[in-house]
C-alpha cells in the first residue's frame, strides 16, 4: 500500500505535475535545437534548482530528461541534423520521409514509439531494477571492449551500401575521438602542439559540424530546386500501424533498457544495436531501410527512450550512473541530500517510487506535448533554400558555441563540415564518424582496463574472453557479424 501511495503521490501533487509537465515540454524543444543537449540543460538546473524543496527539483529533471531525448528526432528528420547523439540513427530513415513530404507522419510515428519505449524503460525501472541492475555487474571492462567493438562493426554497416567505406568511416570517428591528452600516461595525442586540441574534440560539435553544416553546403549546389511540401494532414498514427509495429518496438525497447543499464554506454549505443536488429529482422518492408522505412524510426526511437529507465536503473540502486545525464542527476540527488546506492531502494522507497511515477507521467507528457507544433516545424522544411540554408549555417555556429562557449568550437564545426561535404560528395556515410567518436572512449578506456586485469598480456586476454559466457557470446556474435559482412560484400560483388 505505501508503494502505491507514494507511487501515485506525482498524480496527487498539483506542482509536481506542473514541474513534470513544464520540463517534458522545455525538452522536447530544446532537444529539437542542435547544440543544446539535454546533458546541458540538466547540468544548468542544478544551479537554479539548489534551493528548490527537493520534489519539484526532481520533477523537473526527469520531465527534461525524458522530453529532450525525444526532441532530437525533429531536427534529425527535418533539417538531417541530430537534435542529440542518440537521434542519429533517425536520420537515416526521418529525413528520406520528410524529403518525400512525409514529415508529419515520421515526427508523430516518433513520438508514439518513443512514448512506447518510455513506458517499457519505466516498468522494468519499478519491475526489476534490482534484477537488471545485477545482470550489468556481471559485465566486466572485456565485455564494455566487445560491446564497443560491436558497435563499430554496425556503424560500418549501417547508413551505406559499402560495408568497407562504413568501417572506415567508423576509424576516422575512432581517430578524432582519440585526440587530445591521454587518460593514463597525461601524454598529448595527435594535438600537434596546438593548446586548443588538447582537450579533445567534442563529438557534439562534431555532430553539428558533419550533419548540419554540410547539408547546408550540400544544399547550396542548386538552389533552383523547390522545396518539398509536407503532408501534415495526418499527424496522429493509426491503431492498425500501431499494433503493426508493436512487436518490433516491445524488442528493441528491452534492447535500449539493458543497454541503457550498462553504466558508460546510454541512448546513442542503444538506438543503433536497435536500428540494426530492425534491419535484419525486418522482411518484406514497405520501404527499403535508408529510404523512409517507418521501421527505421520505430526501433531507435523506442530503443533510446527505453534507455532513460534503464539508465537510471544503476543509478538509483547501484549509485552508478548509466549515462551523462543520469551522472549529472545523481550529483543533483546528493545535493539534496539523497545517497543512491545499494541501499536506496530501503532507506528511501519514497523517493525512488515517486521517480517511477514522475517518469510514467513524463511519458504521458510526452505523448501530449510531443503532437504540439508539428505543423510548424513541418513548415521548416518548406522554407526556400535561399534562406533556409544560411539560417542553418548560423544555427549550426550558435549551436557549437553553446557547448563550451569557445569560438574554436565553430572553426571546428566549419572542418566538420568540409568534411562531411566531401563524404557526401564521394558517397560516404556520416553517421560512422559521429559514432565512431562517441564509441572511442568506451573503446580505450575498457581495452585498457581489461588487458591489465590479465597483466598485461594478450594470450591472457583472449583466454579470458573466452571462459566467460557474457564475452564468449559478444565474441561470438561479433565473429557472426563479420562473416555476415563478408558474405554480403561477397554477394555485392557478384551481382
Amino acid at each position: 500500500m505505501e508503494i502505491l501511495t507514494n507511487l501515485l503521490l506525482p498524480f496527487t501533487q498539483p506542482i509536481l505535475l506542473f514541474f513534470l509537465g513544464i520540463g517534458t515540454l522545455a525538452g522536447i524543444y530544446i532537444g529539437a535545437i542542435p547544440g543544446l543537449s539535454v546533458t546541458m540543460a540538466v547540468s544548468l538546473l542544478i544551479s537554479f534548482t539548489f534551493s528548490w524543496d527537493m520534489l519539484p527539483a526532481i520533477a523537473l529533471m526527469i520531465g527534461i530528461n525524458v522530453g529532450g531525448v525525444y526532441g532530437g528526432s525533429r531536427s534529425a528528420i527535418l533539417l538531417n541534423i541530430p537534435g542529440a547523439p542518440a537521434a542519429v540513427a533517425t536520420t537515416f530513415d526521418g529525413y528520406p520521409l520528410a524529403q518525400k513530404g512525409e514529415a508529419g507522419i515520421a515526427i508523430g510515428t516518433t513520438v508514439v514509439q518513443s512514448f512506447v519505449g518510455g513506458v517499457v524503460g519505466t516498468l522494468f525501472l519499478g519491475l526489476f531494477a534490482p534484477a537488471v541492475a545485477k545482470f550489468a555487474l556481471m559485465f566486466a571492462p572485456r565485455d564494455y571492449l566487445l560491446l564497443a567493438i560491436m558497435g563499430l562493426m554496425l556503424v560500418g554497416s549501417l547508413g551505406c551500401e559499402s560495408a568497407a567505406r562504413g568501417i572506415f568511416a567508423a576509424a576516422i570517428g575512432v581517430f578524432i575521438g582519440m585526440i587530445g591528452i591521454d587518460m593514463v600516461t597525461g601524454q598529448q595525442r595527435f594535438t600537434f602542439g596546438n593548446v586548443y586540441l588538447m582537450n579533445g574534440v567534442s563529438y557534439i560539435v562534431a555532430m553539428i559540424g558533419l550533419f548540419g553544416m554540410s547539408e547546408a553546403l550540400y544544399q547550396m549546389r542548386d538552389l533552383s530546386i523547390y522545396p518539398v511540401k509536407q503532408k501534415v494532414d495526418k499527424i496522429v498514427p493509426g491503431w492498425k500501424n500501431v499494433i503493426r509495429y508493436l512487436p518490433l518496438s516491445l524488442r528493441t525497447s528491452l534492447m535500449g533498457v539493458i543497454v541503457g543499464a550498462l553504466p558508460g554506454t546510454g541512448g546513442d549505443l542503444a538506438a543503433l544495436l536497435a536500428y540494426d536488429h530492425a534491419r535484419r529482422t525486418v522482411k518484406n518492408n514497405e520501404v527499403p531501410f535508408g529510404k523512409g522505412a517507418i521501421e527505421g524510426l520505430v526501433a531507435p526511437e523506442s530503443a533510446n527512450n527505453a534507455a532513460i529507465g534503464g539508465a537510471y536503473i544503476p543509478m538509483l540502486t547501484l549509485g552508478i550512473p548509466g549515462d551523462a545525464v543520469t551522472a549529472i542527476i545523481i550529483g543533483a540527488l546528493y545535493i539534496h541530500g539523497l545517497k543512491p546506492g545499494p541501499m536506496f531502494m530501503t532507506e528511501r522507497p519514497d523517493i525512488f517510487w515517486l521517480m517511477v511515477g514522475g517518469m510514467f507521467i513524463a511519458n504521458i507528457f510526452l505523448l501530449i506535448f510531443g503532437f504540439t507544433g508539428i505543423k510548424m516545424f513541418a513548415k521548416i522544411v518548406e522554407i526556400p533554400k535561399q534562406i533556409l540554408m544560411p539560417a542553418i549555417v548560423i544555427l549550426s555556429a550558435v549551436g557549437a558555441y553553446s557547448i563550451n562557449n569557445n569560438v574554436m568550437d565553430i572553426y571546428w564545426m566549419l572542418g566538420f563540415g568540409i568534411i562531411g561535404y566531401l563524404f557526401k560528395i564521394f558517397k560516404m556515410p556520416l553517421g560512422p564518424v559521429v559514432l565512431g567518436v562517441i564509441l572511442s572512449s568506451l573503446l580505450e578506456q575498457n581495452y585498457r582496463r581489461a588487458v591489465s586485469m590479465v597483466g598485461n598480456s594478450i594470450p591472457a586476454f583472449i583466454l579470458d574472453i573466452l571462459k566467460h559466457p557474457i564475452s564468449l557470446v559478444l565474441f561470438a556474435a561479433i565473429v557472426v557479424m563479420i562473416v555476415g559482412q563478408i558474405r554480403s560484400a561477397q554477394k555485392a560483388a557478384k551481382s
